[in-house]
């Protein structure tokens, strides 16, 4: 059995590398399509949307988790960006790094690379360059994209076709936020998708309806690692962490919303968090941490103003 869903799943990558073959031959230009300035979400190439001209607005940054900048919506290129910007790579733990576009770009998350039977790129960052490239492979490669949420879908497209057509998954209560729908797209349904090499989809919700973070079983010395992007958002102590609906905008999210989250989180182990962000970690005693700090957080939404 394991050796036929091997044979699947090799004959799939196939068919997606032939895919992504197929559209350089039709001359699909990354390096024109614009990128949002605010989010860093990519959209298709001008080619693919008619006249050549930027987006009238960008879909995420409309939405009351996101925002447009007082001076307005602003587009970049990847042809604009490699003038500016260079990816920083910084090994965490053993089969882990971390890639972060200096200087800040748009959100500036960062990804994680994670070497497994196959490797995983963990989230995305929106600037790609022939040398992250050329790193990448030199670590093995990839074998699939997974991201967080959609603040976070950047140039995921972009990254698929460089690295042969790779899937990319994304939780299906998301799909009307992937303003660019293409066919290496994998939007999974339900709680749970195990991948391989001890990685594990968790949809959470919270921040969106298909916000999910990443189980990984091996990492912290086989205590368990989550990254969660900012579904859970690493604290500045690095010792707790917050749930919200929108960052930018300071929306909470209820206490049914924590509640939720922290079952679902119960079940498993973890002792470490990896955050979206530079230095957002928290190195051990995690799962407990999480505990504390949802119960705290649904200990305020529910006080009144004499308890303050």
């Amino acid at each position: 059995m394991a050796r036929k869903e091997s044979e699947r799943e090799e004959k799939r990558r196939e068919e997606m590398a032939n895919e992504a073959r197929e559209l350089v031959g039709q001359h699909l230009n990354y390096s024109a399509a614009f990128i949002c300035s605010t989010c860093g979400i990519q959209f298709p190439p001008p080619a693919e949307i008619g006249d050549g001209a930027p987006p009238s607005s960008c879909l995420i940054c409309c939405e009351e988790r996101q925002f447009v900048p007082r001076t307005g919506q602003v587009w970049t290129t990847q042809s604009k960006m490699k003038h500016q910007y260079r990816n920083g790579f910084q090994k965490h733990e053993a089969g882990m790094y971390s890639i972060a576009t200096v200087p800040k770009f748009a959100i500036g998350q960062r990804a994680f690379l994670l070497q497994t039977s196959g490797n995983l790129l963990w989230d995305c960052v929106s600037f790609l360059d022939e040398a992250t490239i050329d790193i990448v492979n030199a670590l093995g490669g990839l074998k699939a994209i997974a991201i967080s949420h959609p603040h976070y879908y950047s140039t995921n497209a972009q990254w698929s076709a460089a690295f042969g057509g790779i899937p990319v998954y994304i939780h299906e209560r998301d799909k009307k936020w992937s303003v660019w729908e293409h066919e290496r797209i994998t939007f999974w349904r339900g709680d749970e998708l195990h991948l391989w090499g001890g990685l594990t989809l968790l949809n959470l919700g919270g921040h969106f309806a298909g916000a999910q973070v990443l189980h990984w079983a091996g990492g912290a010395e086989g205590k368990g690692v989550l990254l969660t992007g900012d579904i859970l958002q690493v604290s500045m102590d690095n010792a707790t962490i917050s749930i919200m609906r929108s960052y930018p905008n300071y929306i909470p999210l209820s206490a049914s919303h924590a509640q939720r989250i922290g079952a679902k989180l119960n079940v498993w182990e973890f002792d470490r968090i990896y955050g979206a962000f530079l230095d957002r970690e928290i190195e051990t005693g995690a799962k407990s941490k999480v505990s504390f700090s949802l119960q705290r957080y649904i200990k305020w939404l529910n006080s009144t103003d004499l308890e303050i």
